[in-house]
């Protein structure tokens, strides 16, 4: 991904069991643009396997549909509920297996990475995240803020991406 240049295509992905968060992003250097984003919800009253599946193959029509050529994933955060961390780190490593089934490489950032690049505070709240990505995707309709989410990690992965290259420039490293 370094070597190359020009606009690419990057899905980001806010992972949940209930719902799981995806949004498109197309960004060429720091110049950013919305491509599309939802939620995939599943239905609580499903048993768990069922459940994967679906978040499994919903998220595998997305790719197959969007085409991104990369992703990045926002990393899971353990709660005082074992059995809630549990099943959500469950639904991430199947929205992982999504995307590297699809051949794509994935970033993975720490939900405080994700605040600090879009809002440019680690503590930023849900409603700080929607407003800087609507500021920084002008006349994004969001589908939720799962969805709003996982734009900011797939701009968190445009940042990281476009700085990565910048320094291969510089080195003569990678590019």
């Amino acid at each position: 991904m370094l070597g190359r240049s020009g606009p690419v295509v990057i899905l980001g992905l806010d992972p949940g069991l209930g719902t799981t968060g995806w949004g498109l992003i197309r960004a060429d250097g720091n110049r950013l643009s919305h491509v599309a984003n939802g939620q995939i919800r599943t239905d609580p009253s499903m048993q768990l396997p069922r459940r994967l599946s679906h978040l499994f193959g919903a998220l595998g029509e997305v790719i197959r549909t969007e085409r991104p050529e990369s992703a990045a994933a926002e990393e899971v955060l353990g709660n005082s509920n074992a059995q809630s961390t549990l099943k959500l780190g469950q639904a991430r490593g199947v929205v992982l297996l999504a995307a590297a089934t699809a051949g794509l490489a994935i970033g993975e950032y720490h939900p405080s990475i994700v605040k600090k690049a879009v809002v440019g505070t680690g503590g930023a709240d849900k409603r700080q995240i929607q407003a800087m990505v609507g500021h920084l995707l002008p006349g994004v309709k969001l589908a939720g803020p799962d969805a709003a989410d996982a734009l900011a990690v797939a701009i968190t992965h445009a940042h990281h991406l476009a700085s990565a290259h910048a320094r291969a420039r510089r080195t003569g490293v990678g590019a």
